[in-house]
């Protein structure tokens, strides 16, 4: 163990206290930066970012860069993204080769990896051993449509490492998702802080006051194995109904309940909500009873969206139960830094966050709008980049959330703040990323076991 991650122990770490070194301090960075991200399965790119043979998409995590690349239809490989003569780099972006070039001295890959061409290469004599001039490669497998790498030769299988997510999402889908937006944004914050933003609900009830007239907004979380899981208290997870925080008045029936959530969320956010899915709330509004009961108001709701996916080719998942879909929640934390909302089923919010470069106050932070789409009919992947979220639309609940960010950041400085007092029940995730993040840089190799089911 290395005296860093002696120093950073998981056992600082209680249910209702994050110490806030991990939000700033160099060394802490500096750890993750060696300790983490070189053994960690991540999110690389998804599948239909590379649907053809030679399309490629880079990837870079503080000093690494990756190449994933499709080689040929049925297999996707992943690279250092670095000349072994002279460590130009050798791809940026994404695109679509036949060969790797190195812009600097012209050496040339195959796509299997294999170095095709050295330019005079009888001036090293017997010196270039085959394996020695080959792009370094890196493990990649795929689940949900998304294409993971690690680089760690000794990683447990993606399948194991990803366990017990799987069991609980995997009738979802995801695979037959596509872009609706990918939108990446520079921000004055860790990646930790960023994510702890997007790791609980607790804070709806202060930074999203809109939301509580048809939120009730109580929630929990708790922790399975290395991820976790967000939901609501609320019959079948679906929260519904105005939050008992605002004072007291008639309960309006369901229907009011789905239209206001459907006219906030396809305006503020333009994501979970699926345009189909929103001419379903707009059918409810219409064709709803008042008088109807609320389960069976939700149930005319997810009728209306199946009966719409159907007619547009779309389709829609075969084997999901209402048991089902309650079990696996609404918000799922994958460590390290992934997190994604599905509740909705037809369209799913995911977020990536990861450093930038190995400064310990910004990061790049990825939001990807996912829609289930009709063959065919998906938009054209556009890639929007932002250095400052104000130059982006947004929309306001994610306004609400940034604004938020870099002033966290900076408390995290200040010496009258101690640590983190997380809710040991509504912020359960959170200890529980930085517990397991601890054991992680500790023993990459150590896989704990699954500590609660629902």
């Amino acid at each position: 163990m290395s005296d860093g991650a002696a120093r950073y122990a998981a056992d600082e770490v209680r249910d209702d206290f994050v110490p806030k070194e991990a939000y700033f301090a160099r060394d802490f960075a500096e750890l993750e930066a060696d300790r983490l991200w070189p053994f960690v399965w991540q999110v690389a790119c998804r599948l239909e970012e590379i649907p053809e043979v030679g399309d490629y998409v880079t990837y870079d995590i503080v000093d690494d860069s990756i190449i994933v690349i499709r080689t040929a239809q049925d297999r996707i490989r992943a690279y250092h993204n670095v000349c072994p003569h002279r460590a130009r780099r050798l791809l940026s972006g994404c695109g679509n080769t036949r060969q790797i070039v190195c812009p600097f001295h012209g050496w040339r890959y195959g796509l299997d990896g294999r170095n095709i061409k050295v330019i005079d290469k009888a001036d090293w004599g017997n010196c270039l051993d085959p394996d020695d001039i080959r792009l370094s490669e890196v493990r990649c497998d795929h689940w949900g449509g998304f294409v993971f790498i690690n680089m760690d030769a000794r990683a447990e299988p993606l399948m194991d490492f990803l366990a017990p997510m799987t069991g609980y999402c995997e009738k979802f889908e995801f695979e037959k998702l596509r872009y609706r937006w990918y939108k990446t944004v520079v921000m004055p914050a860790n990646w930790k802080t960023v994510l702890g933003f997007f790791n609980e609900f607790y804070h709806v009830q202060q930074a999203h006051p809109q939301l509580l007239e048809f939120t009730n907004d109580y929630s929990r979380s708790g922790e399975f194995g290395r991820h976790a899981q967000m939901w609501f208290e609320a019959d079948g997870a679906m929260p519904f109904s105005r939050s008992p925080r605002l004072p007291p008045r008639p309960e309006p029936p369901m229907k009011d309940h789905i239209v206001a959530f459907a006219e906030h969320y396809n305006v503020a956010l333009k994501a979970m909500l699926s345009e189909r899915n929103y001419a379903a709330a707009m059918r409810v509004r219409d064709e709803v009873p008042p008088e109807t009961p609320p389960l069976d108001t939700l149930a005319k709701w997810v009728e209306f969206q199946v009966e719409a996916a159907m007619e547009d080719g779309a389709g829609w998942p075969a084997d999901l139960t209402p048991e089902y879909i309650e079990r696996s929640g609404l918000d799922w934390h994958v460590f390290p830094n992934t997190i994604f909302l599905h509740g909705l089923i037809d369209g799913v919010l995911w977020y990536r966050m990861r450093p930038n470069g190995r400064d310990p106050e910004s990061c790049i932070f990825d939001v990807w709008s996912l829609v289930r789409y009709a063959p065919g009919k998906e938009p054209t992947l556009e890639r929007q980049f932002f250095t400052d979220w104000r130059d982006g639309d947004w929309g306001l609940i994610y306004e609400q959330d940034f604004a938020n960010i870099p002033e966290v950041q900076k408390g995290y400085h200040s010496r009258g703040f101690k640590g983190e007092r997380t809710n040991p029940v509504q912020e359960r995730a959170i200890s529980n990323f930085h517990r397991v993040l601890r054991r992680f840089m500790k023993d990459p190799h150590d896989n704990p076991p699954i500590t609660r089911q629902r």
